[in-house]
């Protein structure tokens, strides 16, 4: 009898099984130059090419809105843009302009139930051959010209002569964004609602770049950059496994040339289903942005450096790009190695 009325308080006194920990944040960090700022055009609603335009006349991108037809807002997706005084809010569309995290957002949103955080550390009018040239990179010769390695300054020089230095180096960018990217993730608790302490995993990043590198000597050295790029992100962030997705130039379309041509090349080159590059074969994609150009007359302006500000290109290689690290994010865990 004693036993039969103690057992209700040995139930009260017994440990409760620990609530389990709120998965760590998976981070996603955008690198590149302008076009990965993203400029593609919201509105007005008439012009051909914005983002209203797109949605309300054309009944594209309907998740976009919420039940009341206003811009739906995700809580699970959280921005940051470190150039802009590390400014931050859930993924919407907030500004006149949109880029590819948009759509992205959405798609690795949809694939986790882990809280998302878009880092884009970038800034515009930065060739990968110089400001963003990662460490170890060295100096080589062009047509009598020295092209500068990892921290030599200035960019090139006539071969047989002195250097003078000036005010910036080769990689100072790629320093400042992975610097920037370090901070934010430093302080997730002022970034991330609701942030418990349960750390991060970069889960991928993000590469769209190459308008500055179009010229002969920096194109015929951006797929090397760009193997050493890949590799010193992934040791700079202890992320050896991350997703790693790119997105080619495509200024013109199929009738980019030239240079520009050859960065595109390089670009697909490091596509991990290309064969060239056996260690990237299950954690590396390039996609061919080269069909979503879109002519000025079809767009909110004659801008070709900026794709025309045209949304549905920003729109539709950002889905690609999304749709390529989601491809990644599924691959099986024993193949990380």
């Amino acid at each position: 009898m004693k036993l039969l009325l103690l057992a209700p308080l040995l139930g009260l006194l017994s440990p409760k099984p620990e609530a389990p920990a709120p998965p760590k944040v998976q981070v996603y960090i955008f690198l590149g130059q302008s076009n990965m700022l993203g400029y593609g055009q919201v509105g007005p609603q008439e012009t051909q090419g914005t983002l209203l335009n797109l949605v309300h006349e054309q009944g594209r991108y309907p998740w976009l809105l919420d039940d009341e037809g206003g811009w739906a807002v995700r809580d699970d997706v959280h921005y940051v843009q470190t150039t802009v005084n590390h400014r931050n809010f859930p993924l919407t569309v907030k500004d006149r302009l949109v880029g590819v995290e948009l759509p992205f957002g959405h798609l690795v949103g949809d694939a986790t139930e882990a809280p998302v955080l878009l880092l884009k550390a970038c800034i515009g009018n930065r060739s990968l051959g110089w400001d963003l040239l990662p460490p170890g990179s060295e100096s080589f010769e062009h047509e009598g010209r020295i092209w500068a390695g990892y921290k030599q300054s200035p960019n090139s020089w006539e071969k047989g002569t002195e250097p003078v230095p000036i005010n910036w180096y080769a990689g100072k960018q790629y320093d400042d964004d992975t610097a920037n990217a370090k901070q934010v993730l430093a302080e997730l608790e002022k970034h991330m609602p609701g942030y418990e302490g349960q750390g991060y995993e970069i889960a991928g990043f993000v590469w769209w770049q190459g308008h500055k590198d179009q010229n002969p000597a920096l194109a015929s050295r951006y797929e090397q950059n760009l193997v050493h790029l890949i590799k010193s992100l992934r040791r700079d962030f202890e992320a050896p496994n991350a997703g790693f997705v790119l997105a080619t130039i495509a200024f013109g379309g199929e009738a980019l040339a030239g240079p520009g041509l050859q960065i595109a090349q390089a670009q697909l080159a490091v596509d991990g289903r290309s064969g060239k590059y056996p260690e990237f074969a299950d954690n590396v994609r390039c996609i061919d942005a080269r069909p979503w150009w879109r002519e000025k007359e079809v767009s909110p302006n004659g801008r070709g450096y900026h794709y025309n500000h045209n949304a549905e290109t920003y729109m539709e290689v950002g889905r690609e790009l999304g749709e390529a690290m989601v491809s990644l994010l599924a691959r099986p865990k024993s193949e990380d190695g």
